[in-house]
Formats: structure tokens, sequence, C-alpha cells
């Protein structure tokens, strides 16, 4: 119980402090017996009291390590680039910049939430790589940035299984397509092949008529290719199962087709048979109007002329009684 309150009073008595060398050697202790928040505490009064002297890179050093083990990834990457930058020359520099790297990993969120982390992360440890390229620390840095690129794939093929639950099955398509293109090396490739052949079958059955033929022989297409990537798999087994089925639905739908167009046919015979009808009677009805028009002013002609020949009467004079 003592020791316990020895303890306590020395971080209250160091916290209250203003010796510098009573605050570091309190601190440095807290630190070597892995009491991260004390340390912290302390280390963050030293910040002022320190600066300029030498104890101020092994204070910042600390700090940083503190919070990393306290589990503030964030601030520890931080302060670990900080020091990297601001003391090139330490000896320490080196393993500074590759715990920032290591801070921004250690940081990143599981792949169903905010990858912004991740995505800094893979981008400090490529830095590492290429400032360091001999580094002993380098041995794992592609197997970290492999681990962290593997996260954001799997995040963005889960995304697209979710167009596919939701039976949005364009949606789905292209959005496989385009973890492919974003991730050559994925080695999700043989579910995402799955994926985006069942998108295009899903497609193809569910197709609107003018697209149904262009669909169908997108999906066979994306089946051969698929048994050729894939051979001697389920995924191969699969390909060769909707294909037999895509056949016959490509027969079922010629059969559809040569239908409609019959119909089609037929339906533009008859109305153009009913047109040639409206027409017919359009000219005969018009040709009536024509005859009559013409009867009438040849009417009006006779008229006009028997008015012309008719000489005017005789002048009459009346006899005075």
């Amino acid at each position: 119980m003592a020791v316990v309150s020895s303890c306590v009073s020395q971080q209250e008595r160091a916290m209250k402090s203003a010796d510098k060398n009573f605050i570091l050697k309190a601190a440095n202790e807290n630190f070597a017996k892995k009491k991260w928040k004390n340390a912290l505490a302390l280390y963050d009064r030293l910040t002022n009291l320190v600066a300029g002297t030498d104890d101020f890179p092994n204070v910042g050093f600390n700090t940083a390590y503190a919070n990393y083990y306290d589990k503030s990834y964030k601030l520890a990457g931080h302060q670990f680039k900080n020091f990297a930058v601001s003391f090139p020359k330490d000896p320490r520099a080196e393993e500074a910049a590759y715990m920032s790297a290591l801070c921004y990993y250690e940081g990143s969120m599981d792949y169903n939430l905010d990858q912004s982390t991740t995505e800094t992360a893979i981008n400090e440890l490529q830095d590492f790589l290429t400032n360091y390229p001999n580094s002993e620390r380098s041995k794992n840095i592609s197997q970290l940035i492999d681990e962290l690129s593997y996260k954001l794939e799997f995040k963005a093929y889960e995304n697209a299984k979710q167009y596919f639950k939701m039976a949005e099955y364009k949606a789905a398509n292209v959005a496989f397509d385009n973890v492919l293109e974003d991730f050559p090396s994925t080695k999700l490739r043989p579910k995402i092949y799955d994926y985006i052949m069942k998108s295009r079958y899903e497609l193809a059955l569910k197709s609107v008529y003018d697209l149904k033929d262009e669909r169908i022989e997108s999906a066979l297409a994306y089946t051969r290719l698929v048994e050729k990537e894939l051979p001697n798999t389920e995924y191969s087994k699969t390909a060769v199962d909707l294909r037999t089925k895509l056949m016959k639905e490509k027969e079922n739908f010629a059969v559809v087709k040569k239908q409609t167009e019959a119909r089609i046919a037929a339906l533009t015979a008859r109305q153009k048979k009913e047109a040639d009808k409206i027409a017919e009677k359009n000219k005969a009805d018009q040709q009536v109007k024509d005859q009559i028009s013409n009867e009438k002013k040849a009417m009006q002609i006779q008229r006009d002329s028997a008015a012309l020949q008719t000489p005017p009467p005789a002048a009459t004079f009346k006899i005075q009684r």
C-alpha cells in the first residue's frame, strides 16, 4: 500500500513541479513501467521545458511511442513523422519514419468502415520503401501493403455484392468490373468472375425485348470466358450449367421473336391495307367534289354567257291623252 501511495505521490509532485530533471526522471520511469498515460501527462509538461535542449528529441520520440502503445495511432503517427522530418540525422530517424507508417497501418479501420486511413497508410508505407529501400524494416512492408490493399478491394467487392443481392444486376455487373479494373491482381478474381457471369445471366433472362438478343450473347460469352480462365473448378461447372440454360432461352426467344415479327408484319399489312382503303375513299370523295365543283363552274359560265347574248328590251313611249 505504501508503494502505491509513493508512486501516486511522485506523479502528483512531478505534475506540480517546475524542475525539468525531476519531471523527466518521473516520466521516463513511467515509460519504462509501461504506464503510458502517466508518462504522456508528464511528457506533455516537458515539451516547453526541454525545447532547444538535448532532451527535446528524446521527449518527442518517447511521447510518440507512448501514444502508439496507448493505441492513439493517428497522433503517434503524426509525432513519429514530425520526428523523422525534424531530426533527419538522428539515428532513430529511420525507425521513426517506419513507426509513422506502422501507426497508419494500425489505425486502418475495418473494411466496412471509412477507408481513408487505409489509403493514407498505403501511401506512407510506400514512401518508406522509397526513402529506405535497403532497410531491414522494408522486408515486411510489401506484406503490409498487400494486406491493406486487400481490405480496399474486399470493401469494393462487398459493395458490388450488395447490388447483386438487391437484384440490381446491371449495377452489380458494372461494380464488379470496376473491382477488376482497380485491383487487377486481386485474389477475389474467381468469385468476381462468378458474380459477373450470374449477373449477366439474370440480365439476359429478365431483359426487355429489344435488348434480349444482345444480353443473351453477352452472358454466353462470359460463360466461355469463365470456363477458359477457371477450368476444372466449381465456377467452370456453373458456367456450363448456365450456358445450357442460356441456349434454351435463346431458342425459346427465337420462337417468340419469329412469332412477334410475324404479328408485327401482319399488323403492318392490315394497317397498310386500311390506309390504302382510306386513301382510295379520300381520292373518290375528292373526285366527286371536283366533279361537282366543275359542274357548278360550267353552269355559272353558261349563265354568264346567256346574260351577255340577250339584247336589252326596246324603249317604250307613253301616249299622252
